[in-house]
C-alpha cells in the first residue's frame, strides 16, 4: 500500500495542507494586513542559545530571500537571510516553522513600498516558509520562538534545503538557524 496508511505521511501532509492554506490566505490579503505580532502570541524572554538548531556563527555566503526565491530548484541546499514577518502571525502553532520575508519588505507591514525586483506585482515581499526539522526531516513539535529563542521582525539566517510546491511556492527544511544580534 502507498504511503497513506503511514501515520507520519499523514502528519506531514496535513501540515503541508495547512502551510498551502496559511501562504494562500496571506497571498489573498495583499499588503493592508494587520501589522505586529498577534494578540496571545508570548514572546520569549531570553534566547534559547543551547538549541542545537541555534548557529553559534553566521554562515558564509548568504543570500538575500529574492535572490533565493528567485534561482533555488526543489532540493537545493541554500543558506539566505531575512525577516520574519509576513501578515498576521508568521508562526505555525507548536512547530518549530515560521514566515520569512525579504529585508526590503518595511519592518512594521512587512510589506513593500512598491512593487520592484523585492516584491511581486502586488507589492508583497518574496517569503518562504521555514521548517526547522530534524534528521529524519520532519518539523520540530516545539514552537519556533521557543525553540531558538526568535521573535517577529529579527533578522535570522538560515540554511537546509528548498523545496517548492506546485505553486511555486518556496519552504526551507532548515537544518541551522543563526539570529543577528
Amino acid at each position: 500500500m502507498h504511503g497513506v496508511a503511514n501515520p507520519r505521511f499523514r502528519k506531514e501532509a496535513r501540515f503541508a495542507g495547512y502551510a498551502g492554506v496559511m501562504l494562500l490566505a496571506w497571498v489573498a490579503t495583499g499588503c493592508g494586513g494587520a501589522a505586529g505580532p498577534a494578540a496571545g502570541v508570548a514572546s520569549p524572554a531570553g534566547g534559547e542559545a543551547n538549541s542545537p538548531y541555534r548557529l553559534p556563527a553566521e554562515p558564509a555566503d548568504a543570500k538575500d530571500l529574492d535572490a533565493v526565491f528567485a534561482t533555488a530548484e526543489d532540493g537545493d541546499q541554500v543558506v539566505l537571510v531575512g525577516r520574519i514577518g509576513g501578515r498576521g502571525s508568521p508562526w505555525v502553532d507548536n512547530l518549530a516553522a515560521f514566515t520569512l520575508v525579504d529585508l526590503a519588505a518595511e519592518a512594521a507591514s512587512s510589506c513593500c513600498p512598491t512593487p520592484g525586483p523585492n516584491c511581486d506585482a502586488s507589492g508583497a515581499p518574496y517569503q518562504a516558509l521555514i521548517r526547522v526539522v530534524d534528521g529524519n526531516g520532519r518539523t520540530i513539535a516545539t514552537g519556533a520562538q521557543q525553540l531558538l529563542g526568535i521573535e517577529r521582525s529579527q533578522t535570522v539566517v538560515v540554511q537546509g534545503t528548498t523545496r517548492r510546491d506546485e505553486a511555486g511556492n518556496l519552504t526551507v527544511l532548515a537544518d541551522g538557524v543563526f539570529v543577528r544580534p
